[in-house]
Order: structure tokens, then C-alpha cells, then sequence
């Protein structure tokens, strides 16, 4: 049987300069990481440290460790499963190979050899300049080099990342040993036929000894099957009866079925493989219609509007980002609402963990391939790189019922288009025969059971714009970027794959980051941890549309950000929900940061959950209720994305600002399931300016339309009754009480509260769940406790 043996221990780092010295390594980790632990480098995270130690990425380093292969097997071989990401590696001098690509692994025969082992890493700067150098300047969003290797882009920097170049050993290293043959590749395609499961796996074996008779037994459940190999490869088919489905969470459970396989010699097991499979069917419904061409996902013959988040990888550092963090960050994904996860081109492929934990809790996975905002090369050395991988991956993944749609690239067919990148390549390549040739033809070989889509944006073919939002796929940048949140109610794209507003991470969360800082919005440390071109002036004038700017109160503005952003993402995501089914899809930028840093995630980089994660969980909750002003006068949408038709009474108030009621009304709520309802609000419902708004409630969900923005508005001065009980703060409202928030991170970095911001009209009240602290202080609670106040 083989046999495996990590080797994880003893590695130490040297840097070329001073050969002699060596400091201890930590396998799978990175070279930053290691000289983090050493003392050797500030915390990158912290201040301005990371121009600090930007000298890191320019150097060359090699990990060492002694190793030995006294096994009785025929075969040893050294298995790298992650090496990040140019290097050669070798035994007591002895080359056993080099390589240039982060995602993919490598694999040595290394039979009979003991001795030092040593994997040299050039720096990914030389390698990614000489391979420019060959090859020619190609147009990108960012200046570094990243197109002209294979590795995570946003490592060289992002407009919410730092520039930290890593090398190192980032994921398991191991030894197998083996005799006569080993499963080399594994590929179920699974599917759903007339009710029955069906798994079709086709396998593939390394030999030692080409005449040696194999066989490979199947087993799932109680099924099992067995097929004899006529070289070095077979196809074994296994047919359940009735397999419960596998479902995306809140359409039905995520049952999960383990396939092994045993490759037999006779009686005798040489190797075996195990993965948890899940029985449903997936489409993408991409046909055209009136309104365009569409873009739905499909699921055990389903329609869905995919309630979708970007995600960026959790840190800079993959490496440290363990099975546990994966599932917690995933875990608040799903505890949003959130039943699609997409897996943005400019970091990795994940691993394994990532996509269990996917499979786990009903998350869908829209998978990129590792290309974004650039022209890429289609020239060696990278062609064949960009193949070895995708095939590896491709495999590697296709077991996971999570994973549904593989897409070529992000932005890059868009780029090409709009950003001028026509002209300067002046016929180059630029990766368009990867997206529309390459990785097409990798999918349809290997895994024919899940959609390709070429790009995001891409409106499906060349006779129309790569980011028109009747078309495909739709990124939705010129809000936050030029215009106001307002114009996302414009337009109806059929599929709307990144859109996002910014705000500042959690107060805690920059106190830790910029310690001792005097903050304000354009200090120091505010600025080096604010990435994106113009950052805070869009920050300023989206607050400037709306309120009087807070000027010197740094509190108030970061507040008052938090609100933009949650309101910013709410105008979006609550107008296209109402446009099902022309609308099929929305995917917030974004879940996750990758450290502390201003943007436009949910979550921030110590992993405190901002106020729009908990506006996700209303946005993307299976009903909602919208209030829009349009050209026939104000709408109510009552979206039900449930499987239930829903039927209630709504109460419409017409209300001042004062507290009074100045109209009321009800009306009957019919929505048949998967559906939305349109209510047109009676005129003497609207509000009369200002001083006025509209309350629509029911099912315990609540729609407010203020016609003004807020600096226009004559609040009252908030007031309101704070009561606090172990783990919970109840606030009652005296006044009209707008947006309050509770920042529990301000009484304790530790705590959290369990809701972000709400609307309180005068005599109601709210319970606000706190986890982290040990006691709770009312005064401390009010000085925590912001909201929307009247212009000065």
C-alpha cells in the first residue's frame, strides 16, 4: 500500500547573501512568515511597516531540510503540493527539477536519495522581469509584473491589498512511497439521470511494473462496482436509485456521499482515494429573450437568484489560513444569507478545505481562473504553465456539488475593449485564446458537467460589449467611481457580478492596525491603509450627496461611512431583486480583506463583521420588502425567494419626522413563491416632502422611503433609553431613532454585537445581542451608540 510521510519538520531558511546563518522555517508557510516569527520584520499589518519590508520580495531564499527514503518500495517520490513560486529544488546539489507556477504541484522521483534538500526560490520579481523581458510589455491595471507569472496577482498589491511579494514552501510537502502503481488522477463525473445518481469515474494509474494486472473497486453507500485496467486507464460507473439531492442552502439539504476507490493488485491494495461527492445537476441558462441574453443558474432544475459575495483570499499570507478560518469566514457568509461564493481570478485556487466547507453549508462556488485585470501572454514559458494548472485543477475540484461554473478571467475581455489595450498591443496576445480557446476546451474535456462562461464581465460573444448589462454578465463600477448609488435603480442587468461601495474597517480593528495613531480620515496610517485610486475622495463625496460632512470628527466620519456603504449596497441589491427574473444574480464586492485596510468588504481583516454584513442578512433573507420612486410614482416590491407563494396584510404609513402619523392604510400581500410582487403606493401614502417618510411593514420586515437626503431632512435630536442585561443592550426610542449602530468593538475588541444598523420610530424599542464582553456599562453603551443626526 502506499504509504505517505510529510515532511514538514526540521526545514530552516537561508537568504543567498549569508549562506552561513539560518533561521528556523515553518513548512507550509512563506519567507515572510518565518522572518516574522523571527523577529526579524515588523508586522507588515501594522502602520506603514509593509514599505518596510518590501525588500523581502527582491530577494532570493532556500528552505533546507535532511531527508531520507529507506522505504522497501520500488518508487519514492518527493510531492510538493504548493511551491510559491519560482525554484529549484535539490538533493546534495543533484538538480531534481525547477519550476515557475504557485498553483499547480510538482512531483520528483527521488528514489534511493537521502541527503540535504534544498528548494532554492528565485524572487518572483526577477523571474516575472525576465519573462517581460522576453516576451514584451503587456497592458495592466497596475504597474507590477504580475501577468508574467503564475502566481497569486494580488500578492504584488490591489486597490484594497498591500504589495507583499512572498516565496516559500505554502502548501504540504510529503514523501510517497509506492510499488507497482499509484492512482495518479481521479475524475468523477457525476450526475442526476431519470432519478437515478450516477457517477461515472474515470481513472488513471502510474506503474512501476507495466505488466502487472490491475483492477480498481468502487465503492458509494452500498453501491459498489469494479473495472480492470487496459494500461493505464480505466472507467468504473456506479448507479445510486434515489439519491437524496444536494442542494444550495435554502432550497433543501446538502447530503454528501464518500466515494472510495482501491486499486488492487489481485487481493492485494496499492493505493486508495476518498472524496464526498453530491448528487444534483447544474446549468446556465445563457438563451436570448426581449431583454437581452440571460445569465441564470440553474440547480436541480431550479432558477435562482444567486445572492452572491466576492471573495478575495483571506490573507496575504494563504498559508495561514487555516481549515478553521476557512470555515468561519464562510460560516458568516452563510449565516448573511449568502448561497454563492465567488472565487475572484486575481487570487488562487483554494484549497480543499475552502470548497468542503462550501459543500457543507450550501455555497455554491463561481470559480475564476487565476487571471484578472491584465493582458496576459500566450507565449512559452506560460502557455504550457497556464495548461498544466488549469488540467490539474480542474480535477482537483470537480469533485465538490458546491463547485457550478468555471469562469476564464476577471475584467480582462472588458479591459481589452474599454481601457485601450487594443491599440497598445498592436496585435499581441493577450490571453483571449486562453478565455475563448484554452480553458474551454479544458473544461469540456475533463469536466463536461459544469458551465464555462469565458469572463466577468462578458456579455457572451464579441457582437456585443464585454460589460453590456442586457447581456451576460454585468461589473457595475461607474457607481463608486463617478456617480451616486442612486443610479444603480437606472439600469436592469441580466447578472450583476461585482458592484461595491467603501468604508473603513471596524474602530477596534484600526486601533490595532495604526497604534498610537491621532486618527483621521487623511492621517497617516489611514492613508497607507486606504489602496484604492482616490479612495477617500469618493468617500467624501458620496457622504457630501447625502450629509454635512463631519468635518474633525473623526468618530462621526468613519459612522457615517459605514452607513453610506450599507446604504450604497442596499439601493442596489434591493432594485435588482425586484427585477427577477430579468435579474439573475447579484455578487457583492466583496465578503473578505486580506488584512486592515479601508474597502469595500463585509468583513473586515481581523474578521469583525461591518455594518453591511449585517445588512446582507436582510438584503439577501428569502423576502424583502422594497420601496421605490418611480416614474408612475412610489413601488413596493415584495420579493419571495422562498418556496411558499406568501400572503400577508401590509401596514403603509405615511409618517413625519416628529413621530406623527400622518396617513395609514392596509393592503392584502399575495407573492407566489420564487416570485415578486408589485404594489403601486396609494398617493396619499407618499410623502409631502421632507419632513416626511413612508413605513411599509410585514412578517416582522420593514421598508422605509425618506424622499430627501438626510442633510435636507429637519430630525429631530435622537433620544432614546439605554437598558443593559448580561450579553444584551435594549434601546428605546423616544424620537424617530435613524441607522443606529452599536460599535461593541469600542467597549471591548473582543465584543460583537449581534445586528448593524436600524430605524426605531418613537416608542419602540431593540435588543441588541453582545458577545465578547464581560460586563456591560450603560454609559460605555451610549458612548458606543451612534445614529443619524440633524444637520447643524
Amino acid at each position: 500500500m502506499l504509504t505517505a510521510t510529510p515532511l514538514t519538520d526540521g526545514w530552516i531558511l537561508r537568504h543567498p547573501d549569508d549562506p552561513a546563518a539560518a533561521l528556523p522555517a515553518t513548512v507550509p508557510g512563506c519567507v515572510h512568515t518565518d522572518l516574522l516569527a523571527a523577529g526579524l520584520i515588523p508586522d507588515p499589518f501594522l502602520g506603514r511597516n509593509e514599505a518596510e519590508v518590501a525588500w523581502v520580495g527582491r530577494r532570493e531564499w532556500t528552505y533546507e531540510t535532511e531527508f531520507a527514503t529507506g522505504s522497501a518500495h520500488e518508487r519514492t517520490d518527493l510531492v510538493f503540493e504548493g511551491l510559491d513560486t519560482a525554484a529549484e529544488i535539490t538533493t546534495d546539489g543533484r538538480r531534481l527539477g525547477r519550476v515557475r507556477n504557485m498553483h499547480r504541484s510538482h512531483r520528483f522521483d527521488v528514489t534511493g536519495l537521502r541527503g540535504r534538500l534544498s528548494v532554492r526560490f528565485a524572487s518572483a520579481y526577477a523571474e516575472a522581469e525576465a519573462v517581460r523581458g522576453r516576451l514584451g510589455e503587456r497592458p495592466a491595471a497596475y504597474a507590477e509584473p504580475f501577468p508574467y507569472i503564475r502566481k497569486m496577482a494580488c500578492s504584488f498589491g490591489w486597490d484594497w491589498g498591500p504589495t507583499l511579494v512572498t516565496a516559500g514552501i505554502w502548501r504540504p510537502v510529503r514523501l510517497e512511497s509506492w510499488s507497482t502503481a499509484r492512482i495518479r488522477r481521479v475524475r468523477p463525473l457525476v450526475t442526476v439521470e431519470h432519478g437515478r445518481g450516477v457517477v461515472e469515474v474515470h481513472v488513471e494509474v502510474e506503474r512501476t511494473r507495466a505488466e502487472a494486472e490491475l483492477a480498481v473497486e468502487a465503492r458509494l453507500g452500498g453501491v459498489r462496482a469494479r473495472a480492470a485496467f487496459d494500461g493505464t486507464g480505466t472507467v468504473v460507473r456506479l448507479e445510486v436509485p434515489e439519491p437524496e439531492l444536494w442542494w444550495p442552502r435554502g432550497y433543501g439539504e446538502q447530503p454528501l456521499y464518500e466515494l472510495e476507490l482501491t486499486l488492487r493488485q489481485g487481493s492485494d491494495a496499492l493505493d486508495v482515494w476518498r472524496r464526498r461527492i453530491g448528487f444534483r445537476t447544474v446549468g446556465l441558462d445563457t438563451s436570448a429573450d426581449t431583454h437581452g441574453t440571460g445569465f441564470t443558474l440553474v440547480v436541480n432544475g431550479e432558477r435562482l437568484f444567486a445572492r452572491g459575495v466576492n471573495w478575495i483570499p483571506d490573507d496575504v499570507f494563504p498559508s495561514r489560513v487555516t481549515r478553521e478560518r476557512y470555515r468561519e469566514r464562510l460560516g458568516q457568509a452563510a449565516r448573511a444569507g449568502v448561497d454563492l461564493v465567488r472565487v475572484w481570478g486575481g487570487g488562487i485556487y483554494e484549497s480543499e478545505d475552502f470548497y468542503d466547507a462550501c459543500d457543507e453549508l450550501g455555497l455554491l462556488v463561481w470559480q475564476d481562473f487565476p487571471f484578472a485585470c491584465a493582458a496576459y501572454p500566450e507565449e512559452q514559458p506560460l502557455r504550457g504553465e497556464v495548461e498544466a494548472e488549469a488540467r490539474e485543477n480542474v480535477v482537483r475540484l470537480m469533485p465538490h456539488p458546491s463547485l457550478v461554473l468555471w469562469n476564464g478571467n476577471n475584467e480582462n475581455l472588458w479591459g481589452f475593449r474599454d481601457w485601450d489595450w487594443e491599440r497598445r498591443l498592436a496585435g499581441d496576445s493577450w490571453g483571449e485564446g486562453y478565455y475563448l480557446g484554452l480553458l474551454p476546451r479544458v473544461v469540456a474535456e475533463l469536466d463536461p458537467t459544469r458551465p464555462y462562461t469565458a469572463g466577468s464581465p462578458w456579455s457572451g460573444s464579441w457582437a456585443h460589449h464585454p460589460n453590456d448589462p442586457a447581456h451576460g454578465t454585468h461589473h457595475s463600477w461607474e457607481v463608486w467611481n463617478r456617480r451616486d448609488f442612486d443610479d444603480y435603480r437606472l439600469s436592469v442587468p441580466r447578472f450583476v457580478a461585482e458592484f461595491g461601495w467603501q468604508a473603513p474597517p471596524a474602530y477596534a480593528t484600526l486601533r490595532h492596525a495604526l497604534p498610537g495613531e491621532d486618527l483621521a480620515p487623511d492621517s497617516p496610517g489611514m492613508l497607507h491603509h486606504q489602496k484604492a485610486d482616490d479612495g477617500n475622495g469618493k468617500l467624501e463625496r458620496g457622504l457630501a450627496r447625502r450629509f454635512a460632512l463631519p468635518e474633525g470628527d473623526f468618530d462621526r466620519w468613519h459612522y457615517l461611512t459605514q452607513v453610506n456603504q450599507v446604504r450604497a449596497v442596499a439601493a442596489g441589491i434591493e432594485h435588482w431583486r425586484s427585477h427577477w427574473p430579468v435579474c439573475a444574480g447579484t455578487i457583492v464586492w466583496q465578503l473578505n480583506d486580506c488584512w486592515p485596510v479601508t474597502s469595500w468588504a463585509a468583513i473586515d481583516g481581523d474578521g469583525r463583521e461591518k455594518p453591511l454584513y449585517h445588512e446582507l442578512k436582510r438584503l439577501y433573507a428569502d423576502r424583502l420588502l422594497t420601496l421605490r420612486a418611480r416614474e408612475q410614482g412610489l413601488r413596493l416590491a415584495a420579493v419571495n425567494q422562498a418556496a411558499h407563494p406568501w400572503t400577508n396584510t401590509l401596514l403603509l404609513r405615511r409618517m413625519s419626522v416628529a413621530g406623527e402619523v400622518v396617513a395609514e392604510t392596509s393592503v392584502e400581500l399575495r407573492a407566489a413563491r420564487r416570485s415578486v410582487a408589485h404594489l403601486t403606493v396609494p398617493p396619499e401614502l407618499e410623502p409631502a416632502g421632507a419632513k416626511e417618510f413612508l413605513v411599509v411593514d410585514a412578517d416582522g420586515l420593514r421598508a422605509l422611503y425618506f424622499p430627501a437626503p438626510d442633510r435636507d431632512v429637519p430630525y429631530p435630536r435622537p433620544e432614546f433609553d439605554v437598558s443593559v442585561a448580561p450579553g444584551a443592550v435594549t434601546v428605546t426610542a423616544r424620537t424617530l431613532v435613524r441607522d443606529l449602530l452599536l460599535q461593541a468593538d469600542r467597549l471591548d475588541p473582543a465584543a460583537r454585537a449581534g445586528r448593524g444598523l436600524v430605524t426605531l420610530l418613537p416608542g419602540e424599542e431593540v435588543t441588541i445581542e453582545v458577545t465578547g464582553c464581560e460586563s456591560l456599562d450603560a454609559d460605555a453603551v451610549r458612548s458606543a451608540l451612534y445614529c443619524v443626526e440633524p444637520a447643524r
